[in-house]
C-alpha cells in the first residue's frame, strides 16, 4: 500500500522537484520511505511513497525497475506466491508482489491482470516502447486519477497532487456538480474538475510518447451479470462454498509481514469476517469499534459483546463533539474532491485508533451490495411492482399528497403504519421514496430511490440536471434483480463513495485497509444467486446471516440495520450554523457551481426554522462544497 504520482511531458523534460513536490503530498499514505525515477530522455517521471507491508527491506522500494520496464505501483495483490509459481522460467530477487506484477506484464501483457487477486492501481513504463500503460483494480477499491491538457499527462493516487502544478487547470466539471449534489460523492470517471478524470475500475489506460490516449476494459460486473446464469443449485450446496469461498478471500487478506486488524462494527458483515478469521487463528484478533453518545446511532456495545464471545482482543472509542470539532476542517484535506459522507468522520477516527497497534486492518465493505443489504433493494422489489399497476395519472396524484405528508411526523408514527414500521431512519428513506414514486421502470425506480435529489431538484438549484444511472443496456433477469441493483451500487456508490472513504480515511493514518468482500471470486459467485438467497422474507443477507449464526449467536445480531452513520444534523444546527448560514451570501461560491442564490437560501431556511422538511444529507452536501471551495479554489 503506497501512494503513486507521475508525469509524462511532451513539451519539456521532466522537473525533479516538482515530481518530488506532487509526491510528497502524499506522504502520510507513504511514511516508510519516497524515491523517484525519470526515464532516460528525461521526458517521463515516477514518483512513490511507500507503505511498508511486504519485503520491509530496501528490495521493497519504488519505483522498480527490470529491464526496459519500470513500475510505479499501489496495493496489493495477494495471491502474488501463485501468480510466481506459474512463472518458473522467470528469477525473482525480491519478497515482493511488486517484482511479480512487472514480470507478470512482461509475461503476459495485459491478460496479467486475469491472474491477479487483490487491489491496485499501478502504472508502468515501457523504456523500448515509450508507452504507459495504467490500470486499476476491478471495483475500485485504489484510487487513480489523471490528467491531460496542454501537452501535459499527470496521473496520482489522489487529486492534490495535481495542485501543486502551477498551472493546474481547475475549471470546474458541472456534470459532476450534479452528481455530488444528488448523492454526496462523484463516481468514475467523473472528476470536479473538468480536465481530469477517475480511470474507471477493471480498465487500462495507455498514453504513448504523442500523449495519446487508449482505454481498455478487463473486466466489468455488468459485463459479468449478463454474461452469467442464475444458479439452480439446492441452498445447502450453495451455502457450503459460499462459505469455503469466504474462508479463502478472509484468509488471502491476511498476508502480510505486519499486524492485521480488523473494523468491528458488530453488524452481520464484519462479525462474519470476524469470526471466520478467529476461527482459523490461535492469537486473538485485533478488532477495532467506534462509538457515539447516541444510542439510536451507536453499534459498540454489540459490537463489544461480539468481540467478547468470538475471544478477540477488542478496543473501542467513543466519538464526542470535541473529536467532530477538531476533524471537521481537516474534512476537505482527507476528501480533497467534493465528499458528503459524514461517515468518514468516525472512519477517520477508527483508523486513527487501529494504527497505534497494526498496520493492516480489513473492513466488512462489499457485503451489503453483494447479498442484498440495503433496505432499497427490497423496496424497489417490493414495491415497484405495485407501483406500476397504478396509471401514471393517479401516480402523478399520489405522489403530490406524498409530498404534502411531514416526513418527521412519520419517522415519530411509524409503528402505527404496518408497511414501514420495520425501516429506521424513515424520514429520510420517505423523501427518496416520493421521487421513486413516478419512476418509468425498475430502474429508474432504484435511481430515485437510491439519490437525495433526482436531476429536477438540482435543476431547481440552479445545477446542471445530468442522469446519475444510465441504462445499462442489459436485460434485468426476473429472479436476479438484487443482484442487478447491486451492480449498479458497485459500479457508482460503492467505488464512489465507500472505498473513497475507506481509503483516504485509512490512509491519513498510514493504515492499509483490505475488503475480504470484494474478491472478485466471490463477487462472481454472488452475481448468480437467486433474490430468495439475499433477502428472503424481511430477512436481508440471508446467505450471510445462516453462515454467521453457526458462530455468533443470534440474538447478538438480529437488531435493525444502523449503518456507520455521523450524528451530523446535530452538528449542522450546532456548531457548524454560522458557517452553513453563510453559504447562500458567498456570490462567488454560488456563481463556481452555478447555483442559485435564492434556491439555496430557502432549502437553509426550511431547514433551520422547520418551516418544511429537508433531509439534512443535502444541507450537509451543501456544506461539504462550500468548505472544499474555500480550501481548493481559493
Amino acid at each position: 500500500m503506497c501512494r503513486i504520482v507521475g508525469i509524462l511531458n511532451t513539451n519539456q523534460q521532466v522537473e525533479k522537484q516538482l515530481l518530488q513536490k506532487m509526491r510528497d503530498s502524499l506522504a502520510y499514505g507513504g511514511p516508510d520511505s519516497a524515491h523517484e525515477y525519470i526515464s532516460k530522455e528525461g521526458y517521463l517521471g515516477l514518483g512513490h511513497r511507500r507503505l511498508s507491508i511486504l519485503d520491509l527491506s530496501e528490495n521493497g522500494r519504488q519505483p522498480f525497475e527490470w529491464n526496459n520496464l519500470v513500475i510505479c505501483y499501489n496495493g496489493e495483490v495477494y495471491n502474488f506466491e501463485e501468480v510466481k509459481s506459474k512463472m518458473p522460467d522467470y528469477e525473482f530477487s525480491t519478497g515482493t508482489d511488486t517484482e511479480v506484477i512487472l514480470k507478470a506484464f512482461h509475461k503476459w501483457g495485459k491478460a496479467c491482470v486475469d491472474h491477479f487477486r487483490g487491489m491496485f492501481a499501478f502504472a508502468i513504463w515501457d523504456e523500448t516502447n515509450r508507452q504507459l500503460h495504467l490500470c486499476r483494480d476491478r471495483v475500485g477499491v485504489k484510487p487513480l486519477y489523471w490528467y491531460l491538457k496542454d501537452g501535459l499527462f499527470l496521473f496520482a493516487s489522489e487529486l492534490k497532487a495535481f495542485h501543486q502544478l502551477p498551472n493546474f487547470d481547475k475549471t470546474i466539471n458541472q456534470n459532476a456538480v450534479s452528481l455530488f449534489l444528488q448523492q454526496g460523492y462523484i463516481p468514475a470517471p467523473h472528476c470536479i474538475f473538468s480536465f481530469a478524470h477517475k480511470l474507471e475500475p477493471g480498465h487500462w489506460l495507455q498514453i504513448d510518447r504523442n500523449l495519446n490516449p487508449l482505454k481498455t476494459k478487463y473486466w466489468s460486473v455488468k459485463d459479468k451479470y449478463a454474461a452469467s446464469e442464475i444458479d439452480t443449485r439446492g441452498e445447502e450446496e450453495i451455502t457450503e462454498e459460499l462459505e469455503n469461498l469466504l474462508r479463502d478471500s478472509f484468509k488471502l487478506r491476511m498476508v502480510s509481514d505486519v499486524p492485521v486488524g480488523m473494523f468491528l462494527s458488530g453488524g452481520i458483515d464484519s462479525s462474519l469476517v470476524t469470526a471466520l478469521l478467529q476461527k482459523e487463528y490461535k492469537t486473538p484478533v485485533k478488532t477495532f469499534t467506534i462509538g457515539f453518545d447516541n444510542p439510536d446511532r451507536d453499534e459498540a456495545p454489540y459490537a463489544k459483546k461480539i468481540a467478547q464471545h468470538l475471544g478477540t482482543d477488542h478496543s473501542e472509542l467513543y466519538c464526542t463533539e470535541d473529536n467532530i470539532t477538531d476533524i471537521i476542517p481537516q474534512f476537505a484535506d482527507i476528501y480533497d474532491e467534493p465528499f458528503g459522507d459524514s461517515s468518514g468522520i468516525p472512519t477517520y477516527l477508527v483508523a486513527k485508533m487501529a494504527r497505534e497497534q497494526v498496520k493492516v486492518s480489513l473492513s466488512a465493505d462489499g457485503a451489503d451490495e453483494l447479498f442484498g443489504g440495503y433496505a432499497k433493494y427490497e423496496i424497489t422489489k417490493n414495491f415497484y411492482k405495485k407501483i406500476e399497476a397504478i396509471p401514471p395519472v393517479f401516480r402523478k396524484g399520489i405522489s403530490g399528497l406524498l409530498n404534502q405528508v411531514d416526513p418527521n411526523w412519520l419517522e415519530r408514527n411509524r409503528r402505527y403504519f404496518p408497511v414501514v414500521r420495520n425501516y429506521n431512519d424513515l424520514n429520510n428513506k420517505f423523501s427518496k421514496l416520493q421521487n421513486a414514486f413516478l419512476a418509468e421502470d425498475e430502474h429508474d425506480f432504484f435511481n430515485l430511490a437510491s439519490g437525495f435529489l433526482s436531476p429536477a431538484q438540482v435543476r431547481q438549484f440552479g445545477a446542471k440536471a445530468y442522469s446519475r444511472y444510465p441504462k445499462n443496456g442489459i436485460i434485468i433477469e426476473k429472479d436476479r434483480l438484487i443482484s442487478y441493483m447491486g451492480l449498479i451500487d458497485i459500479q457508482t456508490y460503492l467505488e464512489g463513495d465507500i472505498m473513497c472513504k475507506v481509503d483516504r480515511a485509512s490512509m491519513q493514518h498510514g493504515l492499509e485497509g483490505r475488503e475480504p468482500f470484494l474478491d472478485h471470486h466471490l463477487i462472481e459467485f454472488a452475481l448468480k444467486l437467486p433474490d430468495r438467497l439475499k433477502i428472503n422474507g424481511t430477512s436481508s443477507k440471508y446467505l450471510l446471516r445462516k453462515i454467521l449464526y453457526k458462530y455468533v449467536p443470534k440474538e447478538l445480531i438480529e437488531r435493525p440495520k444502523q449503518g456507520f452513520a455521523a450524528p451530523f444534523k446535530k452538528w449542522m444546527l450546532g456548531s457548524l450554523r454560522n458557517d452553513i448560514q453563510n453559504i447562500p451570501h458567498d456570490l462567488e461560491f454560488l456563481e463556481t457551481f452555478q447555483l442559485d442564490q435564492a434556491a439555496v437560501s430557502q432549502v437553509m431556511t426550511n431547514f433551520f426554522e422547520e418551516r418544511k422538511y429537508v433531509n439534512p444529507s443535502i444541507v450537509w452536501f451543501f456544506y461539504t462544497l462550500y468548505t472544499w471551495y474555500h480550501r481548493w479554489m481559493k
